[in-house]
This record gives structure tokens, sequence and C-alpha cells, in this order.
């Protein structure tokens, strides 16, 4: 059911009749509907109208319940959308600028009685704060990504590919629940680990190697996301050193971040460390995102944001440090912020896992 006591005053605060909602994160937020084909529109009456095309209308009537459910055959998005505004004397509507394309909006406006209003995702903002379902689901796809850690560091030996590796891990994922993977995992082995986003290769781990592994999942339609870096056979005095700075920011931060923190305050804990570890520069990413029904969603904690990250947030803490020609350390975490501190919900080890040779 629509939540019409969050709706409402968004839509009062933009001074609009109805809002023509079209990102596939809020359209599930806001109804249940899983499926990734579709146009809502909410009037100020509480109206809300869910257009689909058949292939999905059963799907749509199971899951969104409340929603008047529209069949396009026979029309257009544009034609449904006009006629409900229409219907419902919206004399202004507003719809999501980043996500409608220049020629929707062109199709719209060609029809429409209506103003149309352009405004940011203003949705996204009641995604925020999590409900303790949506925290009981993230929970559970980060419990996934740990399982599969602990398979996957006995798969880690000279000879297999990151490809391997990561075909693995989304196996592992799926064979515990998991939908599907949240984003196309990183394995990144020797000077590749270097690279924050480094694509999965057919390069072969080495011995020597640093093994940066970012991945996760997605459980009844949350994402979860973790990195852990792990050394093949044993590390040299250098790996360590990276190893147990970036540790040492990723632990100073689970200490003291808390609701109320501006997302630069919560960065500048780890880049701190690393800065003054000699290793300034080398930490080209922000600290961390929320997550949710999308692996990146606001807020995010990086050397410029102004925002306030509240309790009841869901937050990563990814410190890295990479370097070119040697490699590269990231330990990755998903937190839920309180008022106070944080809950961690990723239970896989943070000590240096060397793996041995030969086993």
């Amino acid at each position: 059911m629509i939540a019409w006591d969050r709706v409402l005053p968004v839509l009062a605060e933009l001074g609009a009749d109805a809002m023509i909602v079209r990102d596939i994160a809020n359209i599930r937020y806001l109804t249940g509907y899983t499926n990734d084909t579709g146009v809502l529109v909410l009037t100020k009456d509480s109206y809300a109208g869910l257009i689909t095309d058949f292939r999905f209308l059963l799907q749509a009537k199971e899951e969104a319940k409340g929603c008047d459910v529209l069949d396009v055959a026979g029309s257009s998005y544009s034609e449904q959308i006009n006629r409900i505004l229409a219907e419902h004397g919206a004399g202004k509507a507003a719809f999501e600028r980043d996500i409608t394309t220049y020629h929707e909006f062109e199709a719209m406006r060609e029809r429409c009685g209506a103003e149309l209003l352009p405004v940011d995702n203003v949705l996204v903002e009641l995604r925020k704060i999590k409900t303790a379902d949506e925290v009981a689901k993230l929970r559970q796809a980060e419990h996934i990504g740990d399982i599969a850690f602990s398979k996957i560091v006995n798969d880690l030996r000279p000879g297999a590919t990151e490809l391997e590796i990561a075909a693995k891990l989304t196996y592992y994922m799926c064979l515990e629940g998991a939908s599907g993977n949240s984003f196309p995992p990183i394995v990144a082995s020797g000077e590749n680990s270097a690279m924050p986003h480094a694509m999965p290769s057919a390069r072969a781990l080495r011995e020597g190697d640093f093994v940066t592994l970012d991945f996760g999942c997605v459980y009844e339609g949350y994402c979860s996301d973790m990195t852990r870096t792990v050394v093949i056979g044993q590390a040299d005095t250098e790996q360590r050193k990276v190893y147990e700075t970036v540790l040492r920011a990723q632990k100073a931060v689970l200490e003291q971040i808390r609701g109320g923190m501006k997302g630069k305050e919560i960065d500048g804990i780890a880049r701190t460390i690393i800065n003054e570890a000699g290793y300034e520069g080398k930490f080209g990413h922000g600290l961390g995102h929320s997550v949710g029904l999308e692996i990146h969603e606001p807020p995010y904690s990086n050397a410029r944001s102004e925002e306030i990250v509240r309790a009841g947030s869901m937050m990563t803490v990814e410190p890295g440090i990479y370097i070119e020609g040697f490699g590269g350390v990231r330990i990755e975490d998903l937190v839920l912020v309180t008022e106070d501190g944080c809950e961690n919900l990723a239970e896989s080890p943070k000590e240096l896992i060397e793996i041995p040779i030969g086993k």
C-alpha cells in the first residue's frame, strides 16, 4: 500500500498536484512492484495509477496493492499519464528530471494540459532512513555475502583466474538464496588491485598477489556490499604496512561514526589516518555510500559531502590505498548508523588473511 502520509507532504512541498514516477527503485519502494517496466502516477487526492504492459499486468496486480493497474496497450505511456492528470484535475505535475528522457518529456508535453515541473529525485529522501523490514533484508543480504566469502577463500590459489573467482562468488551467493549480484563482482589480483573498480580478467592469481574481492548480492530486492583483500602466500613488509593502515583507518571510522555527522567528517576520519601514514593521494574515492534497493544511494561520505548522515542510514565504510605497479587494499563493511554509533552487518574476518600455497 502507498504510504500516503509520507507521499502527500512531498507533493505539497513541491507545490504539485501529481507526480510522475519513472525511477524503478522508487516505484518498488512505494508500491511493492518488482519489475522494471512501468510508470507510476500519484495524485494529491491519493490516487495511484501504475501503467505497464500486458507482460506484467498479473504481476503488477498481485504486488502493487492499492494501485490502479493500467494496461498501456492501444495507447502510450504519455497518453495514459495525461489522461490520469486530466481526470484528477492536476494543474501541476512533477516529474523526475534525472530519470525522464527528453523523448518521454516531449511526448508528455505534447498533449499535457498540466504544467510539468522538473524536480530532483525527491522520493529518494523517503528511502534514506531504513525501516525495520528493510534492515532485516539488508542484514540477510550481507550475511549471504559473509557465507560466500567463507567459501571463496578455499578457491584462492595460484592458477585460479579472476574470472573464475568472480563466477564462483556469484554461484555461492545464489546457492544461499540471493536472486543475483548487486553489481558485477570485482576480483582484482596483483597489479590489478591498484584499480579500485578493476574488471575481472583472465589473469591468473600468483604467489605474492594482493587479491581484492568486492562483491554483493540482492536479497528480496535489497543489496549487500562488502570488500576483503587477501594475500596469496606470505605478505611482505610493505604489503603488511599498507594493509594495516587501511584496517586501522576503517576501524577508526567504525568506532567514531554516529548519526548527525556530516559525510565529510566521516570520510575525514579515515583519510587523515591514511594521509599521515604516508599515502596521501592514494585513497582517491569517497569513504562510502548508502545501500538499499540500489547499490549506490544517498547519503554519501566523501571529502566534499556536507550532507548529514542520520541515524537509520545504511552506509558502507570502505577506505583503501592504491599504488600503481604494486597493488591495492580495500576493506569494506556495511553498517547501520545509530544515534551513538553503528551496527556492523558484516561478520567476515578483517585481519590479514594469507592464503597458504599448495593447500
